[in-house]
C-alpha cells in the first residue's frame, strides 16, 4: 500500500503556523496511505528558529538545510505559507512542498487526502 510520510509546521495543536514553514514551533508528522488511512507519527520540535540569529536573510540556505535535515524521513513539507526556501525545497531536495491554503491542521490534513495521487506523482518524479 501506497504511503505518504507528511511535516506539518504548526504554531499549536491544532493550528498550522502562519509564518513561513521553517519558522514553525513543532513540526506534527504524519503517515497518510491511499486508502484514506492516518497515524501521527510524532511531534518533532524546530530547533532551526536558532538559525534565525545568523540568518543572513529571508531564504537563508542554512535554514533550508537545517530543516531538510530535521525532518530527513518525510516526503511532503506541508504548510500554510511557504517562505522563500519554497523554491529550494522545491528545486534541491528529495521532498515535495505544499501549500495548505488552510491553517487548520484537519483541514490541511483532508486536503492532503484529496491530492494524494497527485503528491505520489510528483514523489516518484522526484525518486527517478
Amino acid at each position: 500500500m501506497r504511503k505518504i510520510r507528511v511535516a506539518f509546521g504548526l504554531e499549536d495543536e491544532l493550528t498550522l503556523t502562519g509564518e513561513h514553514f521553517g519558522d514553525a514551533k513543532f513540526f506534527r508528522i504524519y503517515d497518510v496511505y491511499e486508502n484514506g488511512r492516518v497515524e501521527f507519527v510524532e511531534d518533532r520540535a524546530n530547533k532551526t528558529p536558532e538559525e534565525e540569529e545568523h540568518e543572513e536573510h529571508h531564504g537563508d540556505p542554512r535554514k533550508f538545510r537545517a530543516v531538510i535535515e530535521a525532518l530527513s524521513d518525510c516526503d511532503v513539507l506541508a504548510g500554510f505559507r511557504m517562505g522563500p526556501n519554497f523554491l529550494r525545497i522545491r528545486d534541491n531536495s528529495d521532498k515535495v512542498p505544499y501549500i495548505t491554503g488552510t491553517q487548520k491542521l484537519r483541514e490541511a490534513v483532508a486536503k492532503i487526502l484529496t491530492d494524494f495521487d497527485k503528491l505520489w506523482e510528483q514523489l516518484q518524479e522526484k525518486r527517478s
